[in-house]
């Protein structure tokens, strides 16, 4: 064998003659799964990507509902204040009023 029959030459490359050689067919397998971890691998990170962006996007409506229910939970409070409460009675005119007695507890012997 000549040097130059064992090497790969640029026109046996672009003319597909290296997909010929004895070596190439010895190790079809071994490319094959190497093109199908290669195949996996992109997979594997596009899905990855597409998680995170989910996470993102997720993170940031979790944001946006606590901050709406912290908002709620404020105007609740500012509309259960006793003060609150006395000024929409007295612009009802109605006859409720404020006790001017605490509670007391009913004990049960």
């Amino acid at each position: 064998m000549s040097l130059k029959s064992r090497h790969a030459s640029w026109r046996s490359i672009v003319g597909g003659d290296i997909l010929a050689a004895d070596f190439l067919r010895r190790q079809t397998r071994l490319l094959v799964l190497i093109m199908l971890l290669t195949v996996f691998y992109i997979h594997n990170r596009y899905a990855c990507q597409q998680q995170m962006l989910e996470v993102d996007a997720l993170k940031k409506e979790l944001t946006d509902i606590r901050y709406d229910a912290l908002t709620r939970s404020s105007e609740l409070t500012e509309r259960s204040r006793q003060s609150r409460i006395e000024q929409y009675v007295a612009g009802r005119e109605s006859t409720l009023q404020t006790a001017t007695q605490p509670p007391y507890l009913i004990k049960d012997e």
